[in-house]
């Protein structure tokens, strides 16, 4: 006991303590994701289970490694720390794997889903749930069509009706016929398609997950390091201290003799 700097134990701790409250984070999403999606019925709660579990999964390793650091630090053993070091290491390896691949696919993300949303035109020949989803989309983002209002053709629903008092310069008035009869037909429709609306959102997340990512990398990395200084000094007790991999400083000892002189004699005394 004691062969472990001071305050790099107390670094490890608070490291750890973080981690630890990460992990209770991703659970706590996890459950509070599977209370809003029960409510869309059994069927709809199947196909979100995997990711659920999942994220149950991630939450409840991240706390047992935490612990398992934790653990080893304060009974300075080496055997828990270098299971965590071995966990740190392979996390990194993960972590970054998924941040540059992800990194890598950002920019080819929105030709991949523009030709995907292209498929499901014209809107009012779709299936249902498509047309369901988009009406939705219509009313929540006040946008109307993925790419314009065209794309309902003669049958423009009442998801994309504007009202010009209310929303301005967001809205237009467009000219079309209706499908039964022959007739021309004037409607104020929101200006702005959906697609692009869309897509920020999906960057938007895109870039979150990044940064979790990342940060996620750095922690292991941060991990990793304190780790292996705390069992290089389990390994090598009698040496220096090392704090954070800078060499402690030596205060300068006093020399262990002292050369004596006797004092000059003076004729006469």
């Amino acid at each position: 006991m004691g062969d472990i700097n001071t305050c790099l134990k107390r670094t490890f701790t608070i490291f750890n303590i973080i981690f630890a409250i990460v992990g209770g984070l991703i659970i706590f999403l996890a459950v509070l994701a599977q209370v809003l999606t029960s409510v869309h019925g059994a069927e709809n709660l199947e196909n979100r289970m995997s990711s659920l579990i999942l994220m149950y999964v991630v939450g409840a390793i991240t706390m047992v490694i935490a612990i398992l650091g934790a653990y080893g630090a304060h009974k300075e053993k080496r055997g828990p720390l270098i299971a965590f070091l071995v966990c740190m290491v392979i996390g990194s390896l993960i972590m970054l794997r998924v941040g540059i691949m992800t990194a890598f696919a950002r920019p080819r993300l929105e030709p991949v889903l523009e030709d995907t949303f292209r498929r499901f035109l014209p809107l009012d020949e779709a299936n249902d749930e498509i047309q369901e989803m988009t009406n939705a989309l219509q009313s929540q983002m006040h946008c109307c069509g993925l790419f314009s209002y065209e794309d309902w053709r003669n049958n423009i629903p009442d998801s994309c009706l504007c009202e010009q008092q209310e929303y301005g310069d967001k809205c237009e008035t467009v000219n079309y016929y209706t499908q039964k009869i022959l007739l021309q037909t004037r409607k104020t429709v929101y200006s702005t398609p959906c697609f692009p609306i869309l897509m920020h959102y999906v960057l938007l997340i895109v870039d979150v997950m990044l940064g979790i990512v990342f940060t996620l990398a750095a922690l292991a990395i941060l991990g990793l390091g304190l780790s292996s200084l705390m069992i290089h000094q389990l390994r090598h007790p009698n040496r220096s201290p090392v704090v954070l991999g800078i060499p402690a400083v030596f205060t300068p000892q006093p020399p262990k003799y002292q050369e004596l002189q006797n004092p000059p004699s003076y004729p006469g005394y």
